[in-house]
């Protein structure tokens, strides 16, 4: 003992590693949003695109696009010290949805990220987490230029259920990104708690 204290250093908390996913579609900003946030250098997947995709890949409202996710983009935050966010930004086209499943595997939540100028784009997203149970909140990118909307009137728009988290963010902003993560877990951990609750006693 020393002082009164005991000389042995505390030991460090291991941190609770969560996956979050970020969804969306073609060109809404997926890849800015983790990059914008991660505080390793992001690993991307990226590809330029090129005539032959030009047919399949929307790029009306993003005509400055110039590359494209091919299988995904990963990126690390931590929150606390004891909470690391590991984050994957899905690809965006249809062509390369197979990968979601994998991705999803594992997936605490996620985030669908949303144009309004494109709003339609988000609707597959939506679907996809609404059917496996994946609890998601859905961040509205606020491009410049774009029109504004009021949250009510995006919820209606994508037919949200009323518990799901909706929140306006700038995906080039890592303050701002850091609310949608943070919105994520909050939202996931009272959906696991609503369901302890719920679970039938033996």
């Amino acid at each position: 003992m020393v002082f009164g204290r005991s000389s042995r250093r505390q030991r460090p908390v291991d941190p609770v590693a969560l996956k979050i996913l970020v969804a969306g579609g073609f060109g809404v900003g997926k890849t800015t949003l983790v990059g914008a946030v991660s505080e390793i250098r992001p690993l991307r997947t990226e590809e330029v695109l090129s005539e032959v995709g030009r047919p399949v890949d929307d790029t009306d409202g993003v005509e400055a696009k110039t590359t494209t996710t091919v299988a995904m983009d990963f990126g690390r935050i931590t929150l606390r010290e004891d909470l690391v966010l590991y984050v994957f930004g899905t690809p965006g086209q249809d062509r390369f949805w197979f990968l979601w499943d994998e991705l999803a595997q594992g997936a605490l939540g996620a985030v669908v990220l949303a144009d309004t100028r494109r709003l339609a784009d988000s609707f597959a997203a939506v679907d996809y987490f609404e059917r496996r149970g994946i609890p998601f909140t859905v961040a509205v990118n606020c491009f410049e230029g774009a029109d504004r909307f009021p949250g009510e009137t995006v919820r209606t728009a994508l037919d949200l259920d009323p518990g799901v988290p909706l929140v306006m963010c700038d995906a080039r902003d890592r303050e701002s990104v850091k609310e949608v993560l943070v919105s994520v877990v909050e939202h996931a951990m009272n959906r696991a708690s609503q369901r302890r609750e719920h679970a039938p006693t033996s």
